[in-house]
């Protein structure tokens, strides 16, 4: 948690994918905490009506960073910045977007945008935080990834690849943080209320059960919960979502298979 100690300032936490979703409530949740924002999305309307709210409300700072983390100027300007910031104690890799359609049918770019976008920027701006925190000997990362980390999709190809990444960049970077101050999580939601399924124009009420859906408070109060006490570094919320991913682990194929082409209705 931050100091109280006025004289000195108050650590900073970095929240990408911050306008909207899972990354609008951990701007908001860490604000609440007592910490300044650096919030990083591509609506700088939407940004800048956020850290006005927010720093009004919670009198800490609240900087806007309009930044498209796809492209490579993006990613690299933003990195470089967070490097040379000795305040930066919370880095949480949010942004990211899904779609549907089988790949062989889907544009070129727009999966390759997903592959840097979920891929290379968390790993320029994790790369870039670490030497600071190490030497600081506080800090936590946290990685938005998702259930469909421990899966796989038909219409969700690369979605379900770049978040198995993230969840084992993280898992990865934790052993090689034990004994830093350091503390790197992955987090794996479910189905959450936000706008990223509108954003893909899937219908909620098809296919997706209401006991699925996860609430944004209680996902994101879990992660923070748990990064900043000796929680898991993979964290699954939700009992339901827990049993699932261990079912998938020993699940026969054809049942495991009968899953994923229910799950994958919605998306192709």
């Amino acid at each position: 948690m931050p100091p109280s100690n006025s004289e000195f300032p108050r650590p900073l936490a970095v929240i990408t994918g911050a306008s909207a979703g899972i990354g609008k409530v951990f701007a908001r949740q860490l604000a609440e905490r007592g910490f300044d924002l650096l919030l990083v999305a591509r609506d700088a309307e939407r940004l800048r009506a956020l850290g006005d709210e927010l720093s009004l409300q919670y009198a800490i700072s609240a900087e806007t960073w309009p930044a498209d983390l796809s492209r490579d100027t993006g990613m690299r300007t933003l990195a470089e910045k967070l490097a040379k910031d000795e305040r930066v104690m919370v880095l949480v890799n949010n942004a990211g977007f899904g779609t549907k359609g089988k790949l062989a049918n889907r544009p070129v770019s727009e999966q390759a945008t997903m592959l840097e976008l979920h891929v290379m920027a968390p790993f320029l701006l994790t790369r870039a935080v670490l030497p600071g925190m190490i030497a600081r000997r506080a800090g936590r990362i946290i990685t938005v990834a998702s259930v469909a980390s421990f899966t796989t999709s038909m219409g969700n190809v690369n979605y379900c690849a770049t978040k198995a990444y993230q969840r084992v960049f993280m898992e990865s970077l934790a052993l090689e943080l034990e004994g830093t101050g350091v503390h790197a999580q992955a987090l794996c939601p479910g189905f959450t209320h936000t706008e990223f399924h509108e954003r893909m124009q899937i219908d909620k009420t098809k296919g997706i059960p209401t006991w699925a859906w996860l609430d944004a408070e209680r996902v994101v109060r879990a992660s923070l919960d748990a990064a900043f006490g000796d929680g898991p570094v993979v964290l699954i919320p939700g009992k339901r979502y827990k049993l699932m991913v261990t079912a998938l682990k020993y699940l026969p194929d054809f049942l495991k298979h009968a899953f994923q082409r229910r799950y994958a209705k919605s998306r192709v």
